[in-house]
């Protein structure tokens, strides 16, 4: 059993829940509690080390005994070495360190009849982690990101996403805006989340296609909606002036999925 912070798991544990360039140095990412940590060996994730208490291997046998025949490394810590590498406020005392996920999608790969979500500059873990639910729950095809989002790898996206970080397929877009110039030149529909100069979602019948929404405060860059080939907007009849970037994206993936 672990008792020692100093230990070489735990330090390096600390800085993948902790640092977004150690997980992209490191190819690795954390999960934490019971259901992220099954639902990651049930999603044939890469688990390469499984840190647990003697309290919680007791208490979750069934799921502890399905996360470690993976074939993965174990290390037992205590109670209080757990709670120091914990990012949730009531740890179960179960944590994974996993492999990055290859879940990439290509440009050639993406279908004309798909439905899709593009997300530019979303800084905010919690809404990442919404919006991946939603799309999983909606059943899209999948998500485009653009490289200055936060990172979706991040312990708080992982707990929003209810473990769709695991099932849906996504990819960072290097150049977010060739990337989606490139899809609107394939022909398929790229809808810009925009009020200005835009048409209601209301008075369209989306089908298939992309819906872009972006940064909380900045919303779309001119140059990705201009590489659009339509620019749409949810029509608000109340005293707010725009939506949550999560509920504007759910609003928007229904639109989407509505008439398939």
């Amino acid at each position: 059993m672990i008792t020692s912070r100093d230990n070489p798991n735990i330090k390096e544990i600390i800085k993948l829940q902790k640092s977004a360039k150690q997980r992209r140095d490191a190819g690795l990412f954390t999960v934490e509690g019971v259901r992220l940590c099954r639902d990651a060996a049930l999603s044939g994730a890469k688990i390469n080390k499984l840190v647990y208490t003697k309290q919680a291997m007791e208490k979750y046998s069934d799921d502890f005994k399905l996360i470690s025949d993976s074939g993965c490394e174990k290390i037992e810590v205590s109670a209080d070495i757990f709670l120091k590498i914990s990012d949730t406020k009531s740890p179960q005392g179960l944590l994974c360190v996993i492999s990055m996920l290859d879940k990439s999608i290509l440009v050639d790969k993406i279908e004309n009849t798909g439905r899709y979500v593009a997300l530019e500059n979303i800084s905010d873990p919690s809404n990442l982690g919404t919006i991946l639910r939603t799309a999983e729950a909606l059943g899209l095809d999948g998500i485009i990101l653009s490289e200055d989002c936060c990172d979706v790898y991040s312990p708080k996206v992982a707990r929003g996403s209810m473990g769709a970080v695991f099932r849906m397929k996504f990819c960072i877009a290097e150049n977010f805006t060739e990337f989606i110039s490139e899809l609107t030149k394939k022909g398929i529909k790229t809808y810009a989340a925009t009020p200005r100069d835009a048409v209601s979602v209301t008075e369209l019948d989306l089908k298939s296609g992309m819906v872009l929404i972006g940064n909380e405060g900045a919303g779309l860059t001119d140059e990705t909606i201009s590489a659009c080939s339509q620019r749409i907007k949810i029509p608000m009849g109340g005293r707010a002036e725009s939506l949550n970037a999560s509920a504007a994206a759910a609003i928007l993936m229904w639109e989407l999925i509505r008439s398939k």
